[in-house]
């Protein structure tokens, strides 16, 4: 088994450790290392389309993470205050679409949508930046909902009430209580869409106009023609972020789990007592 495992890890991991090794190589080749350069990565911050497309991409990540964040957050809340369990499956279904249907779908369904209500309303270009953030947010959305409902269906709920009876607002005892109790689930949730938003290629190319570009479209572009090496180094670049932010997610759900461990010695402690 541990060898099987061991084959499995090297098959996921060669093509990223080959694009690591050879992004420091001081020739093109990507069968002989020639000898160890940054020369990739200065050239890549020396060009300007690229960096203007990683602008473009990072600026739209963030976007569509705050708001995906903050809806996705008040989405589950009022999910979650459901009480008729077959409203619940059906916020729940509606809400799995847009994961389980294939991005190719997504992505043509609302580039239709977007064109026919550009050319109602008689705009000049129908997909701009506001399009793509539109079309980010919307399949952002179901990943931070499924990962802060869980949390507030852990929460329990008589803090809440315990807050309102001494004096709090519901608006105050959701700030004061809720939120820092589901707060590593909204974390987690803004993670995980910023990553998908960095990542996103398919949808993004239906809903982009010519305007907007973002890195994933431009990367497509140079496929055409050749992929330079300084592609690696971005690549690269891009492949610690993305672990960094990982490690990030990680060390917030192992925190978590020690606290609720401790929660349960404290509670099981006082039961015997």
């Amino acid at each position: 088994s541990k060898i099987y495992t061991g084959i499995i890890f090297a098959f996921l991991f060669a093509p990223i450790i080959v694009l690591l090794i050879f992004s420091f190589n001081e020739a093109k080749s990507l069968s002989v290392f020639s000898s160890f350069s940054f020369k990739w990565y200065t050239e890549l911050f020396n060009d300007r389309d690229t960096l203007e497309s990683l602008k473009n991409t990072v600026v739209l990540a963030l976007a569509a993470t705050v708001i995906s964040t903050a809806m996705g957050t008040a989405a589950a809340f009022g999910i979650y205050r459901v009480r008729r369990n077959w409203y619940k499956s059906i916020f729940n279904t509606v809400t799995n679409i847009p994961m389980i249907n294939p991005d190719i779908i997504t992505g043509i369904s609302m580039m239709l949508v977007f064109v026919f209500v550009g050319r109602l309303f008689g705009m000049a270009t129908s997909l701009n930046f506001w399009t793509i953030l539109i079309a980010h947010v919307t399949f952002c959305l179901p990943y931070v909902i499924f990962q802060v409902l869980p949390k507030l269906q852990q929460m329990d709920y008589s803090l809440v009430e315990a807050a309102q009876d001494l004096g709090c607002t519901p608006i105050r005892a959701f700030f004061k209580v809720t939120l820092p109790e589901i707060m590593p689930g909204i974390i987690t949730g803004a993670i995980m869409a910023f990553t998908l938003s960095l990542d996103d290629f398919v949808i993004s190319y239906f809903t982009s106009g010519n305007d907007f570009q973002t890195l994933p479209i431009r990367i497509y572009g140079m496929t055409k023609k050749t992929v330079t090496p300084k592609m690696y180094a971005l690549a690269t670049i891009i492949f610690f972020v993305t672990m960094a932010l990982l490690l990030l997610n990680n060390i917030i759900d192992n925190k978590e789990s020690r606290e609720l461990r401790e929660k349960r010695k404290q509670l099981k402690g006082g039961a015997k007592k």
